[in-house]
C-alpha cells in the first residue's frame, strides 16, 4: 500500500504519535524512553502554556496501516520576534530507515511551515530550550541521560538528503569525579569570603521548589544570548517548575546568593535516570516509581541538567563555587561519572570548564536548516 501521511487530531493519533518510538527502538539498549503522559501533556494546548505564542501540528506517517515515522512543525512567535527572521521549526522527528518516509514527512512540515509566511526552517528544536532539540551524530554507543536524545546514525543522512545543512552543534561531556584537590577547596572559601556569597543547600523538594521562579528568572538573563533561547513566560517557569522540580534530588541542586538574597548563580545535578527510565518503559505505574526512587538514592553516575550565573557576576569565582559545592555532594553519594547535558559548540566559556576535570567528549547532536 501507498505511504499515507496523517494529521495528528484525535486521540488515537496522539497516542500513536508518541508511542512510535517505543516501537521503533525496541530492544535498543541505548534509547531511553520518556514518561508517555509528560510527552502527550507537552504536545497539548490545554496542558502546555507554550501554545499562547507558538503555532503546532503533527502528523504520523503510515504505510500498511503500521506507522512508519512522525514529525511535528512549530512556528515560534517569540523566537521569531527576538531574531526578526521567518523560522518554522521540525520536531520530534522519528522514521524508520526509508528516504520516501523522511522525505514526506519533512515536506508535509515544510508546506505547513511555507503556508504561514515563513522563509526557513530548522530544527529538530522543540517549544523551547527546555524541550527536545537535535538529531545525535555522533556517540551512537553511549547512554544519554533523560535530558538528550538518542536517534539512529541513519538520521543524519536522510535529512541531509532532504536539502537540509548543518546550523549549530551541541556537545556533550562524560566526567570522571575524583577527590576535590585541597586548593580548590581553599580556593572555594576565598571567593565565597571576598564576594560575601552565601551557598544555598537543600533537603526537602518543598525548599527547593521555593526558589523555582528566581532559578527562572535567572535562567532568562543568563541564557538569552544562547542559541535557540526565548525567554520563559511565568506560565512556562511554573510549567517546568512543576514538571522538572519535584523529581530531583534536593541535595544536588545548589543556589548561591549574595548578602541581599539575590540569586547570582545555580547548579542542577541529579543522579541520573536513565537506566530507571529505561525499566519504567514511559510509565511510573506499577513500578517506575520504585526504579527512579532506588536510583535517585543510590547510583554511580550523575547528570548535570542545568548551570546558570548572573551575566553580572560570572567573573567573580561563582561557576568554581558552585561546582566544588556540588562536587562534595557527589562524592558523598559515590557518584563516579557525571553526563554534562548538550551546550552549543559556540559556548566555550562553559566548554572550557570541564578541561579543568578527566573528561571525554563523547556526543554530539545537530540542528539543521534549510531555506523554503
Amino acid at each position: 500500500m501507498s505511504l499515507e501521511i496523517k494529521e495528528v487530531v484525535t486521540d488515537s493519533d496522539m497516542k500513536n504519535f508518541v508511542l512510535f518510538p517505543y516501537k521503533l527502538y525496541r530492544g535498543n539498549k541505548f534509547w531511553i524512553p520518556p514518561m508517555i503522559s509528560d510527552e502527550i501533556a507537552s504536545l497539548k494546548p490545554g496542558k502546555n502554556p507554550a501554545f499562547e505564542y507558538c503555532k503546532a501540528k503533527f502528523w504520523i506517517a503510515l504505510q500498511n496501516n503500521q506507522v512508519v515515522g512522525r514529525i511535528g512543525a512549530i512556528i515560534n512567535s517569540k523566537y521569531n520576534e527576538k531574531v526578526q527572521e521567518k523560522f518554522g521549526r521540525f520536531t520530534r522527528i522519528e522514521f524508520i530507515d526509508n528516504e520516501t518516509v523522511v522525505k514526506k514527512l519533512l515536506d508535509t512540515a515544510e508546506n505547513w511551515i511555507a503556508q504561514q509566511g515563513m522563509q526557513k526552517i530548522h530544527g529538530p528544536l522543540g517549544f523551547s530550550n527546555l524541550d527536545h532539540q537535535g538529531i545525535l551524530i555522533e556517540g551512537f554507543e553511549h547512554l544519554p541521560s533523560i535530558a538528550s536524545e538518542y536517534h539512529f546514525p541513519y538520521y543524519q543522512k536522510h535529512i541531509e538528503n532532504c536539502g537540509y545543512e548543518k546550523e549549530i552543534d551541541w556537545l556533550e561531556f562524560r566526567l570522571t569525579i575524583k577527590d576535590i584537590p585541597e586548593k580548590a577547596l581553599r580556593l572555594n572559601e576565598i571567593i565565597k569570603e571576598r564576594y560575601k556569597l552565601k551557598v544555598i543547600h537543600f533537603t526537602k523538594n518543598s525548599e527547593m521548589i521555593a526558589y523555582g521562579e528566581k532559578v527562572f528568572q535567572l535562567i532568562n538573563r543568563s541564557f538569552n544570548d544562547i542559541f535557540g533561547m526565548v525567554e520563559l513566560s511565568p506560565k512556562m517557569r511554573d510549567f517546568y517548575i512543576q514538571k522538572y522540580l519535584k523529581v530531583l534530588n534536593p541535595k544536588f541542586v545548589k543556589i548561591v546568593e549574595n548578602l541581599e538574597g539575590q540569586i547570582l548563580g545555580f547548579i542542577i545535578g541529579m543522579p541520573s535516570l536513565s537506566e530507571a527510565f529505561q525499566k519504567a518503559r514511559g510509565r511510573l505505574f506499577p513500578l517506575g516509581w520504585w526504579y527512579i526512587l532506588r536510583a535517585l538514592k543510590k547510583n554511580t553516575v550523575a547528570d548535570l541538567l542545568l548551570t546558570g550565573v548572573d551575566p553580572n557576576y560570572q567573573k567573580q569565582g561563582i561557576p568554581a563555587v558552585l561546582i566544588t559545592e556540588l562536587q562534595k555532594v557527589l562524592l558523598e553519594h559515590g557518584i563516579q561519572y557525571v553526563e554534562t547535558t548538550a551546550m552549543v559548540e559556540t559556548n566555550q566559556k562553559a566548554i572550557q570548564t570541564w578541561k579543568n576535570y578527566e573528561h571525554i567528549q563523547h556526543k554530539r547532536k545537530r540542528c539543521f536548516i534549510k531555506f523554503l
